[in-house]
Formats: structure tokens, C-alpha cells, sequence
């Protein structure tokens, strides 16, 4: 069995990439790990929907057991699928454009905490579906990895001669 060669250390000021939760970094380079968890991460996230839709189930069959009447069944059914749905769509676009492009209803934490956490079923239903397409949040990480590279290395490029000497004469005030 052969090592693969350890990587070239970076530079000192080299941009380095941001980890994604479940992916480490391994979304850089796309190895064999990568491709693993890329199988792995959707089948997660479908079975903790499936899970959160069984707990939901639970929680309306004991509204309809209560004997609340048709209009509460109904009005619960539909809190859940607009929470599912808000939730979802705020998951969608988080991993799509990412937290700094939330705005309005969608960037609330704390006042929408409960609509979230009814709609986790819905959230992670938009996680499953975009974990499919590429690694939720990869677009985002990937276009700011590659935008701080391009600018590392055009500074890299204008510099010249020895950085850690001063020219003559520079840096010192007249008087």
C-alpha cells in the first residue's frame, strides 16, 4: 500500500477553505471521501424527515383524538405545511446564497424560532434535495474560496523583490 504524498504546505497568508458541516473540506479537491459522504449525507437527511414526519403524525393524532373537531385538525394540518414550507424555502436559499443573503422573514432566528422548528421536517427535506444536486452550502463556500485565491494571488503577483526588506528611505517621516 502507497501513501498518497502529503500536500504542499501553503504559503503564510494563503487562503485556506472554509469547512461545510459533514464535508470537512473535503469539497475542495472532490476526493473519494468526498463522493462517500456526498451517498451518505442525502440517505441522513431523508431518514431525520422521515423521523420528524412520524413525530408530527404523532402530535396531530393527538389533536384528532382530543375530539378539537374537523376545522382544528384542518388548521393544525395547515400550520404544519406553511411552517414546513416557509422553513424549506429559507433552508433552500441559506445553502444556495448563504446567511449574509437572508433578508426579511428568513434572516428572524429568535422571533420565527417555532415556525423552524415545526418546519424542520420541511428544512430538512430542502436539505436532502440539495444535498443532492452538490454539498448544501458548496456553491456559496466554493465562489468566496475561489474569489479569496484570485485576490491572494494578484497581490502575490505585484509584489517584488524581498518582502521582509524595507526600501531605503521608506518609512521614515521628514521633518
Amino acid at each position: 500500500m502507497t501513501q498518497d504524498p502529503a500536500p504542499a504546505p501553503k504559503p503564510a497568508g494563503a487562503p485556506e477553505p472554509e469547512p461545510i458541516r459533514w464535508f470537512g473540506t473535503t469539497w475542495v479537491d472532490r476526493g473519494a471521501d468526498y463522493r462517500l459522504r456526498r451517498l451518505v449525507v442525502p440517505i441522513g437527511a431523508l431518514l431525520a424527515a422521515l423521523a420528524g414526519a412520524f413525530v408530527l403524525r404523532f402530535g396531530v393524532e393527538g389533536v384528532r383524538l382530543s375530539s378539537g373537531g374537523g376545522f382544528v385538525n384542518g388548521l393544525l394540518v395547515a400550520a404544519i405545511a406553511v411552517c414546513s414550507l416557509m422553513a424549506g424555502l429559507r433552508t433552500w436559499k441559506l445553502l444556495s446564497e448563504g446567511r449574509d443573503q437572508l433578508s426579511g422573514w428568513m434572516a428572524e432566528d429568535k422571533s420565527l424560532g417555532v415556525v423552524w422548528l415545526i418546519g424542520g421536517v420541511g428544512a430538512l427535506l430542502a436539505y436532502f434535495v440539495r444535498s443532492l444536486i452538490e454539498a448544501p452550502g458548496e456553491a456559496v463556500r466554493r465562489a468566496g474560496y475561489e474569489r479569496a485565491v484570485a485576490q491572494y494571488e494578484r497581490r502575490q503577483a505585484t509584489r517584488g523583490g524581498r518582502p521582509d526588506t524595507k526600501a531605503p528611505g521608506r518609512g521614515k517621516r521628514r521633518r
